[in-house]
């Protein structure tokens, strides 16, 4: 039995939803607005300076970065997914999960990590003394702290953006049209390079568009390296040279390059399963034997150990040495304090995802759909951009507010909102919603409509409906969604070293900050913890494989 609600209700409960909808997407893109309308504003002479001195440098910089990063994971990600995917060789079912495992090292990490262990005092280069007799100056070591160390750090990191979604796409391809191929003659490789690949084109070039987002996004690798981009550019004019204004102008050329990417990404997601419609069963994969089969385990095992094992290892060995000094009363205050931050910002991203999730669902207009999209785009944008998006609105504010009160009531109210926990928290919110709007999203998906309308028929309203059907359905999903967006927030570090209260400090900072010092073994045991919580999510993707049969 179908209940139809009046037409006057029906059109209020429309536009109350709408109103909410839109409203938090006018609120939750206000950083991003504010950054492209700083366009109008006058340049300064900074600027003029900037241009003439260093504008240059970070847009090449980043170019270079994102080709160089993109043609690694390129490599990495789809070399793995065919292997794992198509091809049965030594330990494939370890490393159809292992290879998951450098999603969990952050970049920054994994860059101070590798410091320590090549450059001129490192045990690398002091083996290589010791065993020749080398002093400085007699021979020649690739220098990690440069363009090229960044793009290989990034690399190691970011390609199981590619594998993952690549290794979907080969696994979902047409059978008869892979066997086809190899009818006709095709072997393995030609079969990949003239039949796979092309099919799987658009699961790469987003899980490339995914990696480069993070690849400009990247604050801690390219500041530690020394390489000049844009957010090292966009930290160093506020920072360094008190130009608000000028460091959001930056910031909107960077978000040129963000939002060409974020289109290819939603291009490329929009035809994702245009390759599918004929598949009725996994392709049966091809066996790999001998040296074919120890080189694919060889290969897998070298990513590996590069990506995740080696520095997880150096890591625990600083530990090791330090921890006693380390696992003081500071370090317990610094994973409080994280740890706090993380899960009020989770609860929030979940909450708001909910809102707007239901919404969606049970209104799902043009406009409604246009204001979910809209309010999670923050997930595209940098968090040194996002960072100065949300300080300039909320200096704005807080400064017209003390104004008013010392001409009226002759009261200064100071600073209530920019360097606050509040300003820190909204630009989490901002930064990490999509999180959980993609897992509030698949997770209302799965319900039938059918469900809602047997709940109303029995006298729930929209609430109860949520609260008596949604939510227990939902609680795997939530839990995802909690737990995605807390180990992002954990590990995030420029929106929060801009927008931190003073005397307010979290694991990433402190690694930061010890790095910079030039301090990397006190900087191990903060980096392993953001490392271990690294492991949740890929704990998670991996259950996802098992129940998907890989």
């Amino acid at each position: 039995m179908e209940i139809s609600l009046p037409k006057s209700h029906h059109t209020g409960a429309v536009f109350g939803w709408r109103l909410v909808l839109v409203s938090l997407a006018l609120v939750l893109s206000l950083p991003v607005l504010v950054i492209v309308a700083s366009l109008a504003q006058p340049y300064s002479d900074v600027w003029q300076h900037l241009r003439d001195t260093v504008l240059s440098d970070y847009v090449s910089n980043s170019f270079l970065l994102m080709a160089g990063v993109g043609l690694g994971t390129f490599v990495l990600g789809v070399s793995g997914a065919w292997l794992t995917a198509m091809c049965e060789f030594p330990g494939r079912r370890f490393f159809n999960w292992a290879l998951l495992l450098p999603m969990a090292m952050p970049a920054y990490i994994i860059a101070y990590t590798y410091t320590g262990m090549l450059d001129f005092a490192g045990p690398v280069q002091t083996a290589l003394r010791d065993v020749f007799g080398w002093r400085y100056g007699d021979y020649w070591f690739p220098e990690i702290r440069s363009l090229g160390g960044a793009i290989c750090m990034l690399s190691l990191v970011l390609y199981p953006y590619v594998y993952l979604m690549t290794r979907v796409a080969f696994r979902e391809q047409s059978t008869a049209v892979l066997e086809a191929s190899r009818s006709l003659g095709r072997g393995p490789w030609g079969t990949l390079f003239t039949v796979a690949l092309p099919l799987a084109r658009p699961a790469i070039a987003a899980g490339i568009s995914l990696a480069l987002m993070e690849t400009l996004a990247d604050f801690g690798t390219v500041d530690y390296f020394g390489v000049s981009a844009f957010t090292t550019g966009i930290f160093r004019t506020w920072y360094g040279l008190g130009e608000l204004t000028t460091a959001a102008q930056l910031a909107s050329f960077l978000l040129l390059f963000v939002f060409a990417l974020f289109a290819l990404e939603r291009l490329s997601r929009s035809r994702l399963r245009y390759h599918q419609r004929t598949a009725q069963r996994a392709p049966r994969r091809i066996a790999l034997t001998g040296w074919r089969g120890v080189g694919c385990t060889v290969f897998a095992a070298s990513v590996v150990v590069l990506g995740f094992a080696l520095p997880a290892g150096r890591l625990l060995g600083w530990v090791v040495n330090t921890w006693r000094d380390a696992l003081d009363s500071t370090f317990l205050s610094l994973a409080l304090s994280s740890v706090a931050v993380a899960v009020a910002a989770s609860l929030l991203c979940l909450v708001t995802a909910l809102v707007l999730g239901y919404g969606k669902r049970r209104f799902p207009g043009p406009v409604e759909t246009v204001a979910v999209r809209t309010a999670a785009i923050g997930y595209a944008v940098p968090g040194t951009v996002i960072a100065v998006g949300v300080m300039i609105p909320l200096a704005w504010f807080d400064n017209r507010l003390d104004t008013f009160m010392r001409a009226t009531f002759d009261i200064s109210t100071g600073l209530l909102l920019s360097g606050t926990l509040a300003a820190l928290l909204f630009a989490y919110v901002v930064r990490f919603l999509s999180v959980s709007l993609q897992s509030v999203e698949s997770g209302l998906s799965r319900i039938s409509p059918s469900l809602d309308e047997s709940a109303r028929s029995l006298g729930h309203n929209g609430a109860g409906v949520m609260r008596r059907v949604h939510l227990p359905v939902l609680r795997g999903s939530m839990l995802a969604a909690l737990l995605l967006v807390f180990v992002d927030v954990m590990k995030e570090l420029p929106a929060t070293l801009i927008l931190r209260p003073f005397n307010f400090n979290t694991l990433a900072v402190r690694t930061y900050e010890l790095a910079s010092d030039e301090r990397l073994a006190d900087a191990a045991t903060p980096a392993l913890a953001i490392v271990l919580l690294g492991l949740l999510p890929v704990i998670l993707l991996n259950r996802g494989m098992q129940r998907d049969g890989d």
